[in-house]
């Protein structure tokens, strides 16, 4: 298990020499790293360390080893944890004093061992890492030192401000979350209950619940092959005199077809409440996304491309809907009379201080988007040569928001996929599954009917790979050929099973 190498390789000290031996004997590293009560590296000890201290007399059966013993080896090799992949190689398997290289401690800056390096696995690389710099903390330093550290303060205006500007239109509501801006903007739509919603099978379940949490009812409705986002022949197949709204889901930032979309809810009488979550900075025919729903919402968790660590936003073409909107998000009071309530309202609010990241995080969001489009472009260049891998779908019409790299390792099954993310993790490289279809769980099965087969397919051979603004080039290829390794062993192994 990725998780546990550290756990396998550090002991506290003090520690008896049963299981300093144990922990030794058990990650099969021959060593193992003693650190204090903090987490920070202290020392390194081996079983010939020990063998040695037992020839000079020392009796460790009954002192066991402590910061002062002879078997600590008190300096041992350890490198920063953001050292790149190259430099981390070209230690390991080298001699440090008079002994060789085959494991390394990565350290933070206090110190503390944050990850292992061994040969066959060079560093944890997880899924996303938010990118934080020092104007979003800067800004939080400035907000908690103004007081204004809940729901009110100048940087929730900022914030709104600053994103419908930057799609150049729309009246923005800055909420709790991605989920809360969903149902927050059906709610000051008029959808709830007896009303239908057409959403895809393929998505995260937030869209789904969102609609269930406002009363109305989701309907089900496959994606197409090309784009991954709704089947637009099924879009019309699925409307009944009791729909009300289409969601469109932006999937890992690929746009879905929304003139089409447009058309077919004007011919409805239909809303369009736009999941945007995983699509800020996507481009569908030259424009950014989020300006053609009723409504559009936006997601800022931690691994969403500008994050406020929770968070979301909901932007509205109408202002009196926005208006609505507002009132609805701060527990439904009248802003004129002080606890007067005009609706039964939530309590969907961003912090100011939440605002303040989001303020730093809009500011820099060219360069974000930059950055993971070289990862894709680079991703692209290795996985396009590699046989039986399908790339996201790309087209003439649309730009991605470069979210999470995701591809299809075409009819490798659940199962099989479910093992090569295993292997990959023991690699550490923390990959994931794509969604799973709705309809194959239990509280959402009621809500399809009829063939899902190309949710069904991505759900079970897709995979999204580390995808944060953070990694290197060199970081990049490693997690690419990792990944062509694995997959090539696996197919070896499964191919000598079945002889």
């Amino acid at each position: 298990m990725l998780e546990s190498i550290v756990e396998k390789t550090v002991i506290t000290l003090p520690a008896s020499i049963k299981k300093v031996l144990k922990t030794i004997s058990e990650n099969k590293l021959g060593i193992v790293f003693a650190v204090d009560d903090k987490g920070c590296l202290i020392g390194s000890i081996t079983d010939g360390d020990i063998r040695r201290a037992m020839l000079q007399g020392i009796k460790l059966e009954k002192e066991g080893i402590t910061t002062e013993s002879i078997a600590l080896n008190r300096k041992p090799f350890s490198l920063p944890f953001e050292s790149d992949i190259q430099e981390i190689l070209y230690y390991l398997d080298q001699d440090f004093q008079n002994r060789t290289i085959k494991c390394i401690p990565l350290l933070d800056t206090q110190g503390r061992i944050i990850d292992i390096s061994i040969r066959s696995r060079i560093r944890r690389f997880p899924i996303y890492q938010p990118e934080i710099g020092i104007k979003e903390l800067s800004n939080v330093v400035d907000c908690v030192r103004s007081g204004w550290i809940s729901s009110q303060g100048s940087y929730i205006t900022r914030f709104e401000k600053l994103f419908s500007n930057y799609l150049h239109g729309g009246h923005a509501v800055a909420v709790s979350s991605g989920t809360t801006a969903l149902q927050l903007g059906m709610v000051a739509l008029g959808i709830g209950p007896g009303d239908e919603v057409i959403v895809p099978n393929f998505t995260f379940a937030a869209c789904v619940n969102s609609i269930i949490h406002c009363g109305a009812k989701p309907v089900l409705v496959d994606v197409d092959k090309e784009t991954w986002t709704l089947d637009l022949n099924k879009i019309k197949k699925s409307i009944t005199p009791a729909t009300k709204a289409i969601m469109p889901v932006h999937i890992y930032g690929k746009p879905c077809r929304m003139d089409e979309l447009i058309d077919i809810a004007k011919k409805n009488d239909l809303l369009i409440v736009e999941d945007c979550a995983e699509a800020i900075g996507a481009e569908y025919k030259n424009r950014l996304v989020g300006l053609d729903g009723n409504c559009s919402c936006f997601s800022f968790f931690a691994n969403k491309i500008i994050t406020t660590g929770e968070g979301g936003m909901v932007v509205f073409k109408n202002i009196e809907v926005a208006n609505k909107a507002r009132i609805l998000r701060d527990h439904g009071m009248s802003k004129s009379k002080s606890y007067w309530h005009k609706y039964a309202g939530f309590n969907f609010r961003m912090t100011n201080m939440q605002a303040a990241i989001g303020v730093a995080q809009i500011e820099r969001i060219e360069e974000l988007l930059k950055c993971r489009q070289k990862i894709f472009e680079n991703y692209n260049q290795k996985f396009k040569k590699i046989e039986n891998i399908s790339l996201i779908p790309i087209n003439n019409w649309s730009k991605n928001s470069f979210w999470f790299y995701t591809i299809v390792v075409n009819n490798i099954g659940e199962k099989k996929r479910d093992k090569l993310l295993s292997l990959l993790k023991d690699r550490g490289v923390e990959c994931r599954p794509a969604f799973y279809p709705l309809n194959r769980m239990k509280p959402y099965k009621k809500f399809g009917q009829g063939n899902y087969e190309v949710s069904e397919y991505l759900g079970a051979n897709s995979i999204s790979l580390p995808s944060s603004s953070v990694l290197t080039k060199n970081e990049q290829d490693y997690i690419a050929d990792a990944f062509h390794k694995e997959l090539n062993n696996l197919s070896l192994n499964l191919n000598k099973a079945t002889k």
